[in-house]
């Protein structure tokens, strides 16, 4: 199987899904490259998530009571998932739709949110908004619940244009009005209180005798417009089409500037922005050809390890290379924590902003605790994804010459990129250790140490970073 298509797969599983170890790239590899994007849009024919089995280990996912856990639940998910796309979009919308946990102090709403997410992650745009405009968890972030006809609240009017669907610059006050005054009514049913009742969860719920029935000017169409109208005319703008496929190239392609520079700052690529733009509006906002369009092109194909990884893809990647966590453990909760120091709180962005991306990730701090994750992760030598790649190794020869063993480890990493100074690094520990040598039983058991010190050094190098 040619490595150019390999590299090519592994990039694809990088960004479509949280990466792979190289068994996974060559069972997608197997198939032509138009073929493995087609599975990866068609979740549906994929076998269903055994969500009950995480939910046996972790009780506080179906108490409510364990926000921890949930969140734990959720990276084991990204771990397992036989569909990937669906996930990587379930956080995309989660990421651009940020709702807190510190305001809710409701883990099962939360979850609910998530799940809401995956089930219409790859759907239109007017679905998508209307889903996100009745789930309780945004509702009670933005103030929706306090939206009266008597007293309009404006949070929620305001953001759907500005962060959730056309960015600044594309509205005025007096959209954000009248916006406000379609969405009034729409609010959630009384939760059940936990004790001694158990967890419940709210239900959106319009009250009729709290809706505004009058006339209203929004974008220029004048009618009696209720939320269902408001995003109707959302998804159509031009704006919309535009603002989303700039969202999606920032996720999956290249890191952009952040998202309130947009209104100032033109795209790094105004061709593939269009490109991804016209898709949206020629067929009403459908997010799956969008997405069939960008993961087919030559941009995205040559967008190899053009982004920062996230704290999320940078955990999750790094356990997919080791193999482990392929059935609950102990220590699932930490992979969850371990985001958090590196400034991901699942369930928990910090602003309605959500996180800043890119090299806004990295800083001092952040950076030694991913070093740290990841040293520690690739040196457990004992791992499934490890032995694997170590006898994958030792599958080419007794004996391994400095620069192939240096080639070896990258390639086996995802076919990592590295720059001349990182690879004069390597090579200099490759050829003062004599490359790897496996005649006999003293002369393997260095190599395999030195194998280990070669991935830890690999890991903990800027290109891997990237994504």
């Amino acid at each position: 199987m040619p490595e150019t298509h390999l590299a090519t797969v592994a990039h694809l599983l990088r960004r479509a899904g949280f990466g792979a170890g190289r068994t996974e790239v060559e069972l997608y590899a197997a198939k032509p490259y138009e073929e493995i994007v087609e599975d990866l849009l068609s979740p549906e024919k994929a076998p269903e998530y055994d969500s009950d089995l995480i939910s046996r280990h972790l009780m506080g996912t179906v108490t409510g009571d364990s926000y921890p856990q949930i969140q734990a639940a959720w990276i084991y998910r990204m771990i397992n998932t036989p569909r990937p796309l669906e996930e990587r979009m379930t956080l995309f919308w989660h990421h651009i739709f940020a709702t807190g946990y510190t305001k809710s102090e409701d883990a099962l709403v939360c979850a609910k949110q998530i799940d809401m997410f995956r089930s219409i992650c790859l759907s239109d745009m007017k679905t998508i908004l209307i889903s996100l405009s009745k789930d309780p968890n945004m509702t009670f972030w933005l103030d929706n619940s306090e939206n009266h006809k008597d007293s309009p609240n404006e949070n929620y009017g305001r953001e759907i244009m500005e962060l959730f669907s056309m960015g600044i610059g594309n509205y005025t006050e007096e959209d954000i009005k009248n916006a406000a005054r379609a969405f009034t009514g729409w609010t959630f049913s009384q939760n059940i209180p936990l004790y001694p009742f158990g967890s419940y969860s709210p239900a959106f719920e319009f009250r009729q005798d709290d809706h505004d029935y009058g006339e209203k000017h929004f974008l220029g169409e004048v009618g009696d417009f209720d939320g269902d109208d408001i995003v109707d005319i959302i998804v159509r703008q031009p704006a919309t089409a535009k603002f989303i496929s700039r969202h999606l190239y920032n996720f999956f392609v290249e890191d952009e500037a952040q998202v309130p520079a947009w209104s100032i700052q033109e795209p790094r690529n105004p061709e593939a922005i269009e490109t991804l733009s016209k898709t949206f509006r020629d067929t009403g906002g459908n997010i799956r050809e969008v997405l069939r369009v960008l993961l087919n092109s030559d941009f995205f194909k040559e967008a190899r390890f053009k982004k920062i990884k996230s704290p999320v893809d940078f955990v999750v990647g790094t356990v997919k290379l080791t193999g482990t966590h392929t059935i609950p453990e102990p220590d699932l909760v930490n992979l969850a924590a371990a985001t958090s120091l590196m400034g991901q709180t699942l369930m928990d962005p910090p602003t309605v902003e959500s996180w800043h991306t890119g090299p806004e990730w990295i800083d001092s701090g952040t950076l030694t605790d991913r070093i740290n994750f990841a040293v520690e992760q690739i040196g457990d030598i004992e791992s499934a994804g490890i032995k694997d790649l170590i006898n994958r190794i030792k599958s080419k020869g007794d004996e391994i010459s400095p620069p192939d063993f240096v080639n070896n480890c990258l390639e086996l990493l995802g076919h990592m990129e590295v720059d001349d100074k990182t690879k004069q690094g390597l090579m200099e520990f490759a050829e003062k250790v004599g490359g790897l040598k496996f005649t006999t039983s003293d002369q393997e058991q260095e190599s395999l140490e030195n194998i280990k010190q070669m991935l830890q050094m690999s890991v903990s190098s800027p290109e891997y970073q990237f994504a």
